[in-house]
């Protein structure tokens, strides 16, 4: 990207800090350096933001801050090609992905928390006091305070948005810390905030690695008053322990091995176009995305074979975010060749140009292993799915519902009776029929078990980023 990377404090951008190297993973090169923040400079962002909720921004109404986000959505989108080349840069992702996905839901986030906003106001109404004696009642939603918001490389504007918009839209102010590995969208929205008229201090952005770094040091540090995180399971651990010292609370998206359900009555073109996108969107790195699917047995081996022969053709796909995300995922592969049965892909692809020098893992289709495997248990967080046949719909819910992760999963079949009674059997937060990744903003997202806690999306995360009162007044 044109503009470097940097820290954004106060309404000052700021580059001091040790460089880190910020590299491609489509080619393997460094393309720029990073400055990785002090505890200094992370204790001089929490402060910046304590400052700006006593300054003109605690008094900004609710429609001001409806207008300001519009603003922000505004800039995104005049700046549109600038952020999907920085996504792309970043992640490696195909620019379709970034230009479809990406770019246009972090002006939705904004702009749907704008309207959200509007229509709902500081101010619920209640009726009077039952017992009789007469009182008026009222509910003031006020915000947290400072807000954390820790965000991931998969998907790096659109769940650094997804969290920053409601949490604005609720006047808290906000102290930002992306992945080092993709810290360029980033920078590009400190510089639309303040394009579009936040006051100074109430974004501020810091970059830097988690543990015994920026990330650690925003997470603990006592002037903090929530934290939002999308992120590894274990990495949630960490984060929650801290917060648990001042009891700051907290909204995690975090891990998961999402499983799927083929019943044979399903429709197998529909079943293996949705699992081709479930299973190899972003090349797997998807917290949504399908790594264990469970197809009822008498389709098993058609689905098999088709789901394998449509997972050959795919070609355009994107990059491990990194050489060790590599490594990791053929280490996986490698396990699941002696174990198991590679239908397609299991290794690196040659591209005869710079992508060579990158971090590409072939999409893969493995069978053969058993519940119990590495491969079938553990998050591999890459273009990786596993099958397996079962026999009756309580062997496929006890399937897919085994194991400490709950995010997601999906449902194919043309029975409605039993999409119905099974999607909301499944030990998940989103239960998707005959559809993968269908969202509706309004609506809540976020994991159960080691996936997560709390809900986002509509009025759930404009509730966890503001905290209700009640005022009573007699009559």
């Amino acid at each position: 990207m044109s503009t470097p990377v940097r820290h954004y404090v106060g309404g000052g951008f700021d580059a001091c800090g040790d460089p880190f190297p910020l590299v491609d993973p489509a080619c393997g090169r460094t393309v720029a350096e990073v400055p990785a923040a002090s505890a200094t400079l992370v204790d001089r962002a929490v402060n910046a933001a304590r400052e700006a909720l006593r300054g003109p921004w605690g008094a900004w109404s609710p429609a001001d801050r409806s207008r300001v986000l519009h603003l922000v959505a505004d800039g995104i989108e005049r700046r549109f090609e600038e952020f999907v080349a920085a996504e792309c840069a970043d992640t490696g992702k195909p620019r379709e992905l970034a230009a479809t996905v990406d770019v246009p839901r972090a002006i939705a986030n904004f702009r749907a928390y704008a309207d959200l906003l509007a229509g709902r106001g500081e101010h619920s109404w209640h009726t009077g006091t039952p017992d009789g004696r007469g009182a008026l009642n009222y509910t003031v939603r006020k915000p947290l305070g400072v807000v954390a918001v820790i965000s991931p490389w998969n998907l790096p504007l659109l769940l650094l948005t997804w969290k920053v918009a409601p949490a604005l839209a609720t006047g808290n102010t906000v102290v930002a810390k992306p992945s080092e590995l993709t810290p360029s969208t980033a920078c590009l929205l400190a510089e639309v905030t303040a394009e579009a008229g936040l006051p100074d201090g109430v974004f501020n952005l810091v970059h830097g690695e988690g543990a015994n770094a920026a990330g650690q040091w925003l997470t603990e540090h006592p002037g903090v008053d929530a934290i939002a995180f999308t992120g590894e399971s274990g990495t949630g651990t960490s984060i929650m322990r801290a917060a648990a010292d001042r009891l700051a609370p907290v909204s995690f998206e975090l891990g998961g091995k999402n499983a799927g359900l083929v019943f044979a009555d399903a429709d197998l073109d529909e079943a293996v176009a949705g699992t081709v996108r479930s299973a190899f969107t972003h090349s797997g790195q998807v917290c949504l995305c399908t790594e264990r699917l469970y197809v009822e047995r008498p389709v098993f081996d058609e689905f098999a074979a088709r789901l394998a022969a449509e997972t050959r053709k795919l070609d355009g796909y994107g990059p491990m975010i990194s050489a060790a995300h590599r490594d990791k995922v053929l280490g996986y592969l490698t396990r699941a060749a002696v174990d198991g049965e590679v239908l397609a892909g299991g290794g690196v692809p040659r591209f005869g140009d710079d992508r060579d020098q990158g971090f590409f893992v072939e999409p893969t289709v493995l069978a053969g292993l058993s519940e119990d495997h590495p491969v079938v248990r553990e998050e591999i967080f890459g273009p990786v799915v596993h099958l397996a046949p079962f026999d009756t719909e309580e062997e496929a819910l006890a399937l897919a519902n085994a194991g400490p992760y709950g995010l997601a999963a999906t449902v194919w079949t043309r029975d409605l009776a039993r999409a119905h009674r099974v999607a909301p059997a499944l030990e998940v937060g989103i239960a998707w029929v005959n559809t993968w990744n269908l969202r509706d903003l309004r609506t809540p997202f976020g994991g159960v078990k080691a996936s997560g806690i709390g809900r986002e999306g509509g009025d759930h995360s404009l509730d966890f980023f503001s905290e209700p009162m009640n005022v009573c007044v007699k009559l």
